[in-house]
């Protein structure tokens, strides 16, 4: 964590707000991750320009067995790394240019994971879980390994729902298609997801972008197991979220273009 944020949680512990109200966690927080020594698991759950710059600090974290999960939106970096097919091993030009990323972190550690929740930091040191708590996981190469299975047994625990599969492009794909389409609508609109999903102009709009990356997606050798009308309903269930690139719009950040849309 950085800045306020971090003093917040170093003062008053990580605020959860949801349906039940506000719970709070003491929680180890340092803006250096060599203050806070070898780990089982990382997660990474930063925007995708952010996470190059990080690569390299997270050395101090890992022994040969850590896991890093890469909870992020959007097509990651390692996609090509351990996928089988012909362009195994590729790197990705916009989001890894000169394969800094690749090399920065040794592609056994990670585990991919594709969430569906929507959560927003409301305040320093405090997050408002709006909807959602399915985490998607699985290993570059599809084997269900010992490891999965106990991050797996993890997020249950802590009252989350893991799904682990053999295929994690494929479901990294089944929520892009939504991203690559909501998302620059909901920056562009200042709409919230029920008003979008209320407006049969921009449904259109959006039907015709999910089709496009649907496209590439196979292309690629994805399969897409869910039809339009079903990812509208995934979309439908996020209520009147405010999603990512929409809350970056509105917070001077910069926005996950290449990632999600290039």
């Amino acid at each position: 964590a950085r800045g306020d944020h971090l003093a917040a949680i170093r003062a008053e512990g990580l605020g959860l707000k949801d349906a039940d109200g506000v719970r709070r966690f003491r929680l180890a927080a340092s803006a250096e991750p060599a203050e806070l020594g070898p780990q089982d698991a990382v997660v990474i759950a930063l925007k995708a320009y952010s996470i190059g710059p990080m690569l390299p600090r997270l050395a101090p974290l890992l022994t040969p067995d850590t896991a890093v999960v890469t909870a992020i939106n959007g097509i990651p970096w390692w996609y090509f790394c351990r996928e089988g097919g012909r362009f195994d091993g590729a790197r990705i030009e916009c989001l890894d240019a000169d394969g800094g990323m690749l090399r920065a972190l040794d592609p056994k550690h990670l585990l991919g994971c594709v969430v569906h929740a929507s959560a927003e930091v409301t305040a320093p040191g405090l997050v408002h879980h709006t909807s959602g708590r399915t985490f998607i996981l699985g290993e570059l190469d599809g084997a269900v390994t010992a490891r999965l299975r106990a991050l797996g047994a993890a997020l249950e625990g802590a009252g989350l729902e893991a799904r682990l599969v053999e295929r994690i492009r494929d479901d990294v794909w089944t929520k892009l298609i939504g991203n690559t389409s909501y998302n620059p609508v909901a920056a562009l609109t200042g709409a919230l997801m029920s008003e979008i999903n209320a407006n049969p102009g921009l449904l259109a709009l959006i039907r015709r972008m999910m089709v496009e990356a649907m496209q590439v997606a196979e292309a690629l050798g994805a399969r897409i197991n869910v039809t339009i009308e079903e990812r509208f309903g995934l979309a439908k269930k996020l209520g009147a979220a405010k999603v990512s690139m929409h809350q970056d719009i509105e917070k001077g950040r910069p926005l996950e273009i290449d990632a999600i849309v290039a």
